[in-house]
């Protein structure tokens, strides 16, 4: 994967498209104003919302690629990667960027609240999908941001500024609060596709080549990123996911021990590298040894 520009800091990407430079730290790009750019893929470096009428096929975002089709929000954050590889062609895009340094929120409520938007954290395939009432909210708080950074250093310009972005932030938290509990409604036929999943990696001898199975594999089954999976899990169950995928492999081990294989068997056929290991975590979940466990099950 080539990447085509570094976003080192926020105005880095209207630099490379021919976008006013207005403010040192803070960059409003409105994409109709731009006439048709050329496609970039971006490894961002900064903060970024990209709010778009529509996607460019073949877009990346995170580790997956969006088909054309109906565009929204997509958020980034330091070492993330997004955009459509540079193939030579013009494009119109519509819609708005907002880019800000670390630097400038740095020792603000911004700061603080910035690991609770969990939208950012979503590097695999998860854009927001907003309403035209929610994309006309945020394209008009970035529309007012952009007319405050076009000002000449006025009192109080970086305060107000720093709100409007934590009012944006708030509000693609509504916003992904909105479609998050709208998933959930479908978590039922997520829950048994997850369980479906951790039965085809066994039953397809997986755990040979791979080991135990890991939170990030299932999730990218689902075509979901693994803190988006792990949310909805979690809303589901009450638990986490990787305690799922434990209490999975637990109750696989018990069948298999009852079956009459061996603690070193058990442990080779559910794709831990040794046998101590599956012994500690078997320990840890139920409060006995595979071998105790068995010698009480031979009781009853």
């Amino acid at each position: 994967m080539k990447i085509d520009l570094y976003i080192n800091e926020a105005n880095d990407y209207a630099r490379d498209i021919g976008a006013p430079v207005y403010h040192p730290h803070v960059s409003v790009i409105h994409y109709d104003e731009m006439g048709k750019i050329r496609h970039s893929l971006n490894r961002i470096n900064c903060f970024g919302i990209f709010l778009q009428r529509e996607f460019p096929e073949g877009l990346t975002y995170g580790m997956g690629t969006y088909r054309e089709g109906n565009g929204s929000l997509m958020a980034y954050s330091q070492g993330q990667i997004g955009g459509k590889q540079d193939d030579g062609t013009l494009r119109q895009y519509h819609g708005w960027v907002l880019l800000f340094d670390t630097e400038f929120v740095h020792g603000t409520e911004i700061e603080r609240r910035i690991s609770n938007y969990h939208f950012f954290s979503y590097n695999a395939n998860e854009a927001l999908f907003l309403t035209a009432e929610e994309k006309e909210t945020l394209a008009g708080l970035m529309a007012n941001v952009r007319t405050e950074i076009m000002k000449n250093d006025e009192i109080g310009q970086d305060d107000i500024i720093k709100d409007y972005i934590l009012l944006i932030l708030d509000y693609c938290n509504r916003f992904y609060a909105r479609q998050f509990k709208e998933m959930t409604t479908m978590s039922s036929d997520i829950l048994s596709r997850f369980q479906q999943v951790l039965k085809d990696y066994y039953e397809n001898g997986l755990q040979r080549q791979k080991g135990l199975p890991s939170v990030k594999y299932c999730a990218s089954e689902l075509c979901l990123s693994a803190g988006y999976f792990g949310d909805i899990v979690r809303e589901a169950l009450g638990e986490s996911p990787k305690d799922y995928i434990r209490s999975f492999i637990i109750q696989r081990a018990k069948n298999l021990l009852l079956g009459g294989h061996s603690v070193t068997q058990t442990a080779d056929a559910l794709g831990f590298e040794y046998p101590n290991h599956f012994t500690r975590i078997f320990k840890q979940s139920t409060g006995q040894t595979p071998s105790q466990f068995y010698a009480e099950q031979r009781k009853k």
